[in-house]
């Protein structure tokens, strides 16, 4: 058995482009739908998947998404990692009040942060951002 927390990795899709895009979002509902989530609870992580992939290949240009099964005790779960080396988030605090001067036409980071259930965001400036979210299965 397993210890507690245990974690493991399983899906690593690079993100350079909408393809790519496609991609981590089908990678991701496939492992949801191993993982025993219900088809709705997939769906939103499939779209958490496509705003972080949008966001590496509108801002950064080049990143990827982690994907993995995550256990806390009983509880289990899917981590999704998106990362980047791009320019970095000046204002992280003001970009999750949504009042973020972009334009896009996706849920954005607060979207992103509404629909799942655990979310961190580290960003450093010309150093990249990664956000790391977590979806629990009910």
């Amino acid at each position: 058995m397993p210890p507690p927390n245990h974690v493991e990795a399983l899906c690593c899709v690079p993100v350079t482009s909408v393809d790519d895009i496609v991609a981590a979002r089908q990678q991701g509902r496939a492992l949801a739908e191993r993982l025993g989530f219900s088809p709705g609870d997939a769906t939103v992580i499939a779209t958490a998947i496509s705003e972080l992939a949008r966001n590496i290949v509108q801002y950064a240009s080049k990143g990827e998404i982690l994907l993995r099964s995550a256990r806390n005790g009983v509880r289990h779960g899917i981590v999704v990692i998106a990362s980047d080396h791009g320019p970095g988030i000046d204002d992280v605090k003001q970009l999750l009040t949504g009042r973020s001067t972009s334009r896009g036409l996706g849920l954005g980071l607060p979207g992103v942060r509404r629909i799942v259930d655990d979310f961190q965001i580290v960003s450093e400036r010309s150093l990249g951002t990664t956000v790391t979210v977590t979806k629990w299965k009910d």
